[in-house]
């Protein structure tokens, strides 16, 4: 085994120790990222009631593109380097840490200017109803001012974890989310700000989180990061977004489905028992719920993607499928469980969220058994996504991120409400689930019997 291999954990510990050591701290991680957003959640609704939740839901969308940017910038600057850095090329590597930093602040700093100058036209354009707008427009008012460090923090926890550091990305992520939840309480419950006081809470964790991402980059271990790194170029940076693309879109895909699911809702739901704003606000509730688990499946597979993209270009298949397995098996259980867990207990989780109408309850309950009835197939497309990235192959996971969004349920959100109202709108989700998972089952089947063959060429080369 070559020296710079021998000498790099990810190339020579055992797989399940990385695993544990990478895995554990990204999940923690994602887990308290989507704190963030239930928390605000939680006290809205109980200070403010169904129209701020459904002005949180309608909102999501600007986060869910703060997310995209982070994970195109982040996945496919820490790919790069860890990719880069198993070919024994640390000087080169270290360029796609800077041009990542940079990428991410920058386009935060963008995605700010363009929602303070559109907003209101934004929302429209999400679905938001007229009764529900002042709340949405107050909310986010502030929040996109957090969208810099948001993204920083969201995609340089990636370049950390690449670094070997793991718990650092996981005590980021805490920091920002305990001071969110702190500050929560007291401006929503104690000063009755509303939702200017969530809003300002988000704020305020996210810049703190995003300034103790800054001060942890300008230590880097492993090689270190120079104000030369941080100058674009084009080499560079074209490589990240290649790599970073599948998370990209298939986040962007999300924030698609997130906008005509919501105009869908506020329109069909006008035309139901249940009226415009009940199915946003439940809708809103339960998608952040199911984050809450999801968010394990992908701290699995960021855990999983430093140990993947080293082996794969360090040679050593063998670990990285290994990796790829394990970070499979573990999120099928986690899978079965909420799936369990939101067949049992819909109506106690949405009590959480405060006291509201037998109607809001019936159609809540619904949306869990209907909508998340696949949950427990939803580990594969995220794992196996950004394992193609992880090995340097972006098209495969562009392609991989968009079958469940773009290919199976967008269409599926327009057709069947037409014939079927409202409800056709939740069995959309149970059936992109199971064509997502078949999709994903074929292209990993082809992608390990292919490593296999380049495992035989290797082994039959050293001799």
């Amino acid at each position: 085994m070559e020296e710079h291999v021998k000498n790099n954990p990810l190339g020579s510990e055992k797989v399940s120790g990385l695993m544990l050591k990478f895995a554990i701290p990204s999940i923690i991680a994602m887990i308290i990222g989507s704190v963030y957003n239930i928390v605000d959640q939680l006290f809205i609704g109980h200070a403010v009631g169904t129209m701020g939740n459904a002005a949180t839901n309608v909102s999501f969308p600007l986060t869910t593109s703060c997310i995209a940017l982070a994970l195109l910038f982040g996945i496919g600057g820490a790919s790069c380097f860890n990719l880069t850095m198993g070919r024994g090329n640390p000087q080169k590597a270290i360029h796609f840490v800077g041009n990542s930093a940079v990428l991410l602040f920058g386009s935060g700093l963008l995605l700010c200017i363009v929602s303070q100058i559109f907003l209101p036209a934004l929302l429209k354009g999400f679905g938001t109803p007229p009764d529900v707008m002042p709340y949405a427009i107050e909310y986010v008012r502030i929040t996109a001012i957090g969208f810099p460090f948001l993204i920083l923090t969201a995609g340089g926890g990636h370049l950390i974890r690449a670094d070997g550091s793991p718990k650092m990305t996981m005590a980021c992520s805490i920091a920002g989310a305990v001071i969110n939840t702190v500050l929560d309480a007291l401006f929503v419950l104690v000063f009755g700000w509303g939702m200017t006081g969530a809003a300002l809470a988000t704020i305020i964790g996210q810049i703190i989180s995003g300034v103790m991402v800054i001060l942890y980059l300008r230590r880097f271990k492993t090689v270190p990061l120079k104000a030369e790194h941080l100058r674009l170029e084009w080499e560079y940076s074209k490589a990240i977004i290649s790599i970073g693309m599948a998370s990209f879109f298939n986040q962007l895909a999300m924030m698609v489905v997130q906008i005509v699911m919501n105009n869908s809702l506020t329109y069909y739901g006008a035309l139901s028992v249940y009226g415009e704003a009940i199915p946003l606000a439940c809708s809103g509730i339960i998608m952040k719920v199911y984050q809450i688990f999801f968010s394990i499946i992908i701290g699995l597979s960021q855990g999983a993607q430093p140990i993947e993209s080293f082996n794969y270009g360090a040679k050593q298949y063998h670990r990285v499928r290994q990796a790829y397995w394990t970070a499979a098996g573990i999120g099928c259980g986690i899978c079965i469980f909420s799936f369990v867990l939101f067949r049992i207990f819909p109506r106690e989780i949405l009590e959480l969220f405060g006291r509201n109408t037998e109607t809001y309850f019936e159609f809540g309950v619904k949306f869990f058994k209907i909508f998340m009835f696949f949950t427990w197939l939803n580990f594969l497309q995220p794992i196996t996504s950004t394992f193609f990235t992880s090995i340097g192959k972006p098209k495969k996971g562009i392609f991989l991120s968009l079958t469940r969004q773009l290919l199976f349920i967008l269409p599926l959100i327009v057709i069947l409400p037409i014939r079927f109202g409202i409800i056709g709108l939740l069995y959309s989700a149970p059936i992109a689930d199971l064509a997502s998972a078949f999709v994903t089952f074929l292209m990993a089947r082809g992608e390990f019997k292919q490593m296999k063959v380049l495992e035989e060429e290797e082994q039959r080369n050293s001799f």
